[in-house]
């Protein structure tokens, strides 16, 4: 028995994996559906991943960014006489076009979920499911907003209905409770995060009566395009609206960054580096890729800086929008808000619809205390995630994938999502 360690490598985009069906030139396996892959002949499993992409598929660096890499396993392969050491990675991928190589008959994009119902390399799903969302890193994940969340947090709802779809046969009854209870672990797993809670009743309203896992499957895997296409025209409109402009931000919501990153003519961005967690740090360094006009500041200077008459508007995005209009955001949106009323800039959310919530419902959710103090000292530190704007701060409005609304016009949204509780 000989080892041989290899990387499988997942290429992801709008929810779908690219899936490779193998040529009869190849030694091992061929005309069976796999993923990027190939032999590693050195110690770095990442290079090795990123080299099989470059030579498989034509994408780059600038192409793809790492997501996740599973830990290595083994697949035993008695016919060949072979102990494969898998080393699974996942990666994001900005597009679907790939350029094909020899080793290659075909190629296609599809849910993760399709490999349970394919002739594919040994252990395949096994290696997904080494590196697929979880609830436990949905939980624990404080560097992505809720929009990213909500996406995968619809994948694990969908990978756990298909694994009931492919049981023979499966009792739908016990199926459906089982979806349930999945159902309700990811609504509890960011209790905060409007857009993920509305996506996952959205899939469970839809998917009655039948109820059946296949009907699961399917619906959240159509939720992860609708979403990802209503975050997309909410990023159009705003970007529409902030062109050319002089815009502060603060945090990162994906929808402001694409906003501002698509906007013609661009703006020029300041970003406060965004305490606990500094994701304003890795969205300033993002614009700055982009060529962009970006000023990194403290979140201690938002109110020098809106007082210095150079700031046309301030915009954010939201976690979730209260039906009073009240926004739930990054701790600091209030203390920009209050600053730029003072100074008479307009201050703008840019969300989905899906990001309202259809309760008052106070968020207490706490950063790891250590990203304030990490001393010995016995200090006692508070280190809230969020704050809450109130609606008379919210001067110029709430930018959706629906049209831009006034805060005292959310209530009537709140209640169209209301509708999608009950199942």
């Amino acid at each position: 028995m000989t080892d041989t360690a290899v990387v499988t490598v997942f290429l992801r985009h709008r929810g779908e994996v690219l899936l490779l069906r193998r040529s009869n030139d190849v030694g091992s396996y061929p005309g069976k559906w796999g993923t990027v892959a190939g032999h590693l002949e050195s110690d770095d499993p990442l290079d090795a991943a990123r080299s099989e992409i470059e030579e498989e598929v034509g994408l780059t660096e600038d192409d793809v960014s790492l997501v996740q890499e599973g830990p290595s396993f083994s697949v035993h392969d008695e016919d060949r006489g072979t102990e494969w050491i898998v080393h699974p990675f996942l990666f994001d991928s900005s597009t679907q076009e790939v350029s094909l190589n020899w080793e290659t008959q075909n190629a296609e994009w599809v849910s993760p979920t399709t490999l349970l119902r394919r002739d594919t390399v040994p252990d395949l799903w096994r290696s997904y499911r080494s590196v697929s969302p979880s609830i436990v890193e949905l939980t624990d994940d404080t560097e992505h907003g809720s929009a990213y969340l909500s996406l995968r947090a619809l994948e694990v709802l969908r990978d756990r209905a298909a694994l009931l779809a492919t049981t023979d046969p499966p009792d739908i009854d016990d199926a459906w409770a089982r979806l349930a209870e999945t159902a309700q672990r990811l609504l509890k797993s960011r209790p905060s995060m409007a857009a993920l809670t509305n996506r996952i009743h959205r899939v469970m309203h839809e998917s009655q009566p039948e109820g059946t896992p296949g009907q699961v499957e399917q619906k959240a895997h159509a939720a992860i395009g609708q979403a990802i296409d209503a975050d997309a025209k909410t990023a159009r409109r705003a970007a529409d609206q902030f062109a050319d402009q002089r815009v502060l931000t603060l945090s990162r919501s994906g929808t402001v960054l694409e906003a501002l990153r698509t906007a013609n003519p661009a703006p020029s961005i300041i970003v406060t580096e965004s305490h606990p967690g500094r994701e304003g740090v890795g969205v300033a360094e993002t614009l700055v890729r982009a060529e962009m006009d970006v000023t990194l500041i403290p979140d201690a200077a938002v109110a020098t800086t809106l007082a210095s008459g150079e700031i046309d508007a301030v915009l954010v995005g939201a976690d979730t929008i209260h039906p009073s209009g009240t926004v739930v955001n990054k701790v600091g949106t209030r203390g920009a808000a209050l600053a730029a009323a003072r100074e008479d800039i307009p201050f703008y959310v840019a969300c989905a619809i899906d990001k309202i919530s259809v309760e008052e419902a106070t968020i207490s959710e706490s950063a790891d205390p250590r990203s304030v103090y990490e001393k010995g000292t016995d200090v006692r530190v508070a280190a809230p995630r969020f704050d809450e704007t109130p609606p008379d701060l919210v001067t110029g409005g709430i930018i959706t994938n629906r049209g831009s609304y006034a805060p005292d016009q959310v209530a009537a949204l709140a209640e169209e999502l209301e509708m999608l509780r009950d199942w």
